[in-house]
């Protein structure tokens, strides 16, 4: 068995061939009706058959073969682009041109995903592509097809490399460094708003010697007459603060925006601004819930506190029942008795929905500086800025309108009741939230 899955097994036929043996076949048939045609046309058929054979030998009997090896991490991050790299090493004393098929993992739904390198002989060559998940979990590589063939091209041997693997899909860490940068600076990046400092922290760090710049108004006259030098006092920014992030699990977290849902654009933004508030010094919390409290992580900044974070984060999923709002608040109050920054990500898409969670979150504001991150509909924002000439699209306009209006209205009921929100897009989230956090950092209120 292993002979003959060696020696036929592995043996494919390129098209080329099947044009080749088409042609014989053609050219034999009119041969026997114009009859100087039948010598060459039986010398092309032998020459055909011959290479045939030394194609075979070469691939077959001559001693070499196709490895690769693919290199990927370990995790990839959900809605980035992750590379894939796939090393090919020729061992034929002949270049060979490889056609590689990569059996991706079923969640890309990709069946065509197939490459054509040229390999010289006896060296290596790199191929290279790049993978965007857009869910979250397990995600398997089969093995790498290389089908193989000679100069001469009429057959392929396949070769089986590259074991299979499994890689882990967490949440988008990659832009991790891309906001990293927003944790000593109000502008680092396009769409993130430079945040104006309202006077000094509450915290007092320590008193030094004046030198030329700082300002005049933190002259310390109680220790510049001990000392007889000017010293200022020197204030930092307010640390140890508590940030925790609420995510809503429920049925309307399900809803999708370019392929992802809101609850993956969701953690997404939490990743990002747990890992600001880390690097502000603050204290970093999480808190999922659906029907019931899932996942409760206290808040605290120790050293592997964000990668308790991602490991919690990473295998969230989305269920349809009615969240729970007064169970959250239970656990809030049991819990949590410093008062905190409590960053909700939810999705109201009506009136009424905020009516019947509005007095836990009233309940939440009264003890903690509370926060909601809803999302606005796209679709519907296209058909409210749209000019409709037909009375269908003046119907679905009036309905848009008319969501339009109560994401306004939740926004107002909201700051009546001494509760942030922020109404935002799913592209949009992470440096809205984020530019939220520096505010309040900025207005001492957190």
């Amino acid at each position: 068995m292993d002979f003959i899955r060696k020696y036929i097994g592995d043996l494919f036929v390129d098209r080329k061939w099947y044009l080749l043996a088409g042609g014989c076949v053609i050219l034999l048939f009119l041969s026997f009706f114009v009859h100087f045609l039948f010598q060459p046309v039986l010398a092309f058929t032998v020459a055909v058959l011959g290479l045939t054979v030394v194609d075979y030998l070469l691939l077959f009997v001559v001693k070499g073969s196709i490895k690769a090896e693919r290199e990927v991490s370990a995790r990839f991050s959900i809605g980035d682009e992750n590379p894939v790299s796939c090393v090919l090493s020729n061992s034929y004393p002949f270049k060979v041109k490889v056609r590689v098929i990569d059996e991706l993992p079923v969640q890309f739904q990709v069946r065509d995903f197939e490459r054509l390198v040229i390999v010289p002989f006896k060296s290596a060559c790199q191929l290279d592509y790049s993978l965007r998940p857009l869910s979250r979990g397990e995600f398997g590589f089969g093995y790498m097809i290389c089908y193989t063939a000679s100069p001469i091209g009429l057959l392929n041997r396949r070769f089986k490399a590259a074991e299979p693997v499994t890689v882990r899909v967490y949440p988008s860490y990659l832009q991790l460094k891309k906001y990293q940068l927003l944790a000593t600076t109000g502008s680092a990046m396009p769409g993130v708003k430079k945040i104006r400092r309202l006077g000094h922290s509450l915290e007092f760090e320590k008193i030094k010697d004046y030198v030329q710049g700082d300002d005049v108004r933190t002259i310390n006259w109680k220790a510049t007459a001990r000392s007889n030098n000017l010293m200022v006092n020197t204030f930092t920014d307010a640390r140890q603060q508590q940030i925790y992030c609420l995510i809503d699990k429920g049925r309307n977290m399900k809803m999708p925006f370019e392929g992802m849902t809101l609850l993956d654009h969701s953690i997404n933004a939490c990743l990002a601004i747990l890992n600001v508030a880390l690097l502000k010094q603050d204290k970093a919390g999480l808190i999922t819930f659906s029907n019931k409290i899932n996942e409760v992580i206290p808040a605290d900044r120790r050293n592997n506190q964000l990668h308790r974070v991602l490991e919690a984060l990473y295998k969230q999923e989305t269920e349809f029942k009615e969240s729970d709002y007064e169970a959250v608040w239970s656990l809030i109050h049991r819990a949590v008795t410093q008062r905190s920054l409590m960053l909700l990500f939810t999705n109201f898409e009506t009136f009424s929905s905020l009516e019947r969670q509005l007095p836990f979150l009233k309940k939440i504001a009264q003890r903690h500086l509370a926060c909601v991150v809803f999302f606005q509909n796209t679709l519907l924002k296209e058909i409210h800025e749209s000019n409709p000439d037909t009375m269908e699209g003046i119907y679905i306009k009036t309905i848009a309108d008319q969501f339009d209006l109560e994401k306004k209205q939740i926004v107002k009921e909201l700051r009546r009741h001494g509760i942030l929100s922020i109404l935002t897009t799913p592209q949009n989230l992470s440096v809205d939230v984020i530019n939220k956090y520096l505010e309040l950092k900025a207005r001492q209120m957190v």
